[in-house]
């Protein structure tokens, strides 16, 4: 299983919403870097919801139950999406903040890569971010 994290604006879609709906498809991707990790995503893997511009933390935890395929939101076959579903809301979140000041987290993408939406998480941040949230391994 591999671990990733997605970000989203939560006047655009929130977690709140997201739990709402049940599941989503991952649309809106328009970097080849982020696309890349949406096709690299596989049926199982973990990922950390992060609310971006507005909150700038990590609040939950999603599955992904579909693969890639075609983003129908557009008719450009060079971007696809994912299917995702919420898992559970963090005991606490985890504030950018708090990410930058942990030195286990200073390689962690949403350090070095702080633009892209779509990044991955190594198994030891997965684990230090599950620490700050105060939930169990």
């Amino acid at each position: 299983m591999s671990y990733w994290l997605v970000k989203s604006e939560p006047f655009k879609y929130s977690w709140d919403q997201f739990v709402a709906d049940k599941k989503t498809f991952w649309d809106g991707v328009r970097n080849y870097g982020a696309r890349n990790n949406l096709k690299a995503m596989k049926k199982g893997d973990e990922v950390l919801f992060y609310h971006s511009n507005e909150g700038v933390e990590i609040v939950g935890v999603a599955k992904v139950v579909k693969e890639f395929y075609q983003d129908p939101t557009t008719d450009e076959e060079a971007w696809v999406v994912v299917d995702l579903k919420p898992v559970k809301k963090l005991k606490k979140p985890v504030t950018l903040a708090m990410v930058k000041v942990e030195k286990r987290l200073a390689n962690m993408d949403l350090v070095r890569l702080g633009r892209l939406s779509v990044q991955t998480v190594k198994p030891e941040e997965w684990d230090v971010v599950m620490e700050l949230a105060g939930e169990k391994k």
